[in-house]
């Protein structure tokens, strides 16, 4: 089922929903793309990462449509087409 994140006012009640299971808040309607790009790149960095961690890379960017190496980070992802 899934859960809308409620608004926390207290402290009190963020530690309640901590200690609650919060596998139900896990779906995209609670998350909102994120910017923490603050000044411009000019440097390329090279990713090694585990087959699986690649595996699971591959299978969401199909899923949404992207190529996932021709995505490049500047703000959100963007694709190169």
């Amino acid at each position: 089922m899934k859960k809308v994140f409620p608004k926390i006012k207290t402290d009190e009640e963020l530690e309640n929903l901590l200690d609650e299971d919060l596998s139900d808040y896990l779906h995209t309607d609670n998350f909102k793309p994120v910017t923490f790009e603050f000044q411009p790149k000019d440097k390329t960095v090279n990713l090694r990462m585990s087959e699986k961690m690649l595996e699971t890379v591959k299978t969401v960017f199909k899923k949404e449509g992207i190529c996932y190496h021709k995505v490049y980070p500047k703000g959100n992802i963007k694709v190169l087409r």
